[in-house]
């Protein structure tokens, strides 16, 4: 009888709070009502305004803000053409920022290597607690900011200025590096999406219909995914934890796939871990009373088929907890859920050592909050085992970063019940803005700072899925704000020591720096 009954009472489980609904729909309708007069109006009538010799140069966002340097991104196109999604053909060209710490004074360049139509620029050697002022430009054209009005955010700077006028200056604050010694770097990413072949698909709703990859290119996910592992290596991440949702659909094939590509960082258990998003779960809905039990392409690919999905390890001081937040019944629209044993045995864990410097991953975050779409149950875990784990946090202080995916956007959040942990969203490694944040530790505290994949084929890739949702997708999936892609936080964390040393093309821990804690 579950088999029958689980998927409809799971999607009406999943349905949004009333309030929710009216809530997102009074922000999205406007934004929706002027894509569908852009459809109408076709190629000519969104090129309203002439753009010197027929360049565009749009997009622009501030991805990653640290201590000493930033990266800024924008496209250039070409005005009056289309795609087939409302976006313009890429004029290629080439790109430059200047900058300065006076906005009449911009007097340092940083240039591409080369004429792209993805622009990817990164400032080096800044200074910490300073104020830079910075134009974007290609071709004497100054690239004009990703609007992100209906969240109230800020796409290109820490503050206001330059909002409103024709490319800028704007300006950010470089935040204080971590305090004390750089101990090990770890990459956080989810949502790879194996197997998938259309980003953003909603059926039934007309201006929702997906986006596909050109003809002839690589399947997007394994672009991305290959991308996000390379950019992670090459920024010196020491460990790649991967908090679920590998597969589009739990395929065998799949998986496997996802662990060849997650192997060109190093050895699963020891370099990266992975733990179980809600579209890796067995088939079936995991219905344990199907006769003859269902398959479980997850457990078989990277457990050796047996033994649980979560897990403790300690990594030179370092305790590393990933939870298996789709250990349940269900047909993956539904809410997160953590078994009995699991929650029993994540709460001992944190017993045993309540000081010892903590990183928890998970696939589906504890609260969902500022979404620009409603907001379902089946975006979180469950109510009751989240206040569980909050509990458990408030009485663990050595817990201080609990990373989540599954909602495809950066969003930096301190709940009350326990205000010294960050619980960081990280968007798709599988769409824009496609990449991973890099969780710098120190002695004395510790940095998140997100990147996106810059390969050529990542890049194209991602200027494409933007125009998920109707084109509303930066809304949700950048980040309201500078800070919930990029922060920093003081803290104690001389407990942990530097890993072993490694080797030297790939920056790997030593296998003796894991123990395990099962």
């Amino acid at each position: 009888m579950r088999c029958c009954l689980s998927a409809p009472l799971a999607a009406l489980s999943a349905l949004p709070d009333p309030c929710q609904v009216l809530r997102s729909g009074a922000l999205l309708t406007p934004a929706l009502l002027r894509t569908a007069a852009d459809a109408l109006r076709g190629p000519a009538g969104r090129s309203r305004h002439s753009h010197r010799d027929g360049l565009a140069a749009v997009h622009l966002e501030l991805v990653t803000l640290a201590e000493d340097r930033a990266v800024i991104t924008w496209y250039t196109g070409v005005p009056g053409t289309d795609d087939g999604f409302g976006h313009m053909l890429p004029a290629i060209t080439e790109g430059e920022v200047v900058y300065g710490t006076h906005p009449g004074r911009l007097t340092r360049v940083a240039a591409e290597d080369g004429p792209v139509a993805h622009h990817y620029v990164e400032l080096t050697d800044l200074e910490p607690g300073q104020t830079y002022y910075y134009q974007a430009r290609s071709r004497g054209v100054a690239a004009t900011p990703t609007p992100l009005h209906l969240v109230r955010g800020n796409a290109v700077g820490t503050n206001r200025h330059g909002l409103g006028s024709a490319g800028g200056p704007y300006s950010f604050t470089t935040p204080q590096p971590p305090p004390g010694r750089h101990l090990l770097s770890i990459a956080l990413c989810n949502d790879l999406h194996l197997g998938e072949t259309t980003a953003g698909l909603v059926t039934g709703i007309p201006l929702m219909r997906g986006i596909t990859q050109e003809h002839g290119r690589a399947p997007y996910p394994e672009i991305m995914s290959r991308a996000v592992v390379e950019e992670a290596r090459r920024r010196g991440a020491d460990v790649l934890l991967a908090a679920g949702d590998i597969s589009a659909g739990g395929a065998a094939r799949d998986l496997a796939e996802a662990k060849q590509i997650l192997d060109g960082f190093g050895a699963h258990g020891q370099d990266y871990f992975v733990v179980r998003g809600n579209h890796d779960r067995p088939g079936h809905g995991n219905c344990r009373s199907c006769d003859g039990g269902c398959g479980d392409s997850f457990r078989d690919g990277f457990l050796g088929g047996d033994g649980p999905a979560y897990f403790a390890r300690d990594l030179a001081g370092l305790r590393i907890v990933g939870l298996d937040t789709y250990e349940k019944d269900g047909n993956g629209a539904d809410a997160g859920g953590l078994g009995a044993e699991q929650l029993a045995w994540f709460r001992a864990r944190l017993r045993e050592n309540r000081d010892q410097p903590t990183v928890v991953f998970g696939h589906h975050p504890l609260a969902v909050r500022d979404s620009v779409f409603p907001v379902t149950g089946g975006q979180r875990l469950g109510r009751r085992q989240a206040r569980a784990i909050l509990d458990a946090y408030a009485s663990a202080p050595g817990v201080f970063l609990h990373h989540a995916g599954h909602t495809h956007r950066n969003k930096r959040t301190v709940l009350p019940q326990a205000p010294h942990v960050t619980m960081q969203e990280v968007s798709a490694v599988k769409d824009y803005p496609g990449g991973f944040c890099l969780l710098r530790i120190h002695s004395g505290g510790y940095a998140v700072n997100h990147y996106k994949a810059s390969s050529a084929p990542a890049r194209e890739w991602t200027e494409r899925s933007r125009r998920v949702a109707a084109g509303l997708w930066p809304h949700h999936a950048l980040g309201r704000s500078v800070t919930d892609r990029n922060s920093m936080s003081a803290r104690d964390l001389s407990g942990i020591t530097r890993p072993a040393p490694a080797i030297p093309a790939q920056r790997r821990p030593q296998a003796h720096a894991l123990r395990p804690e099962l």
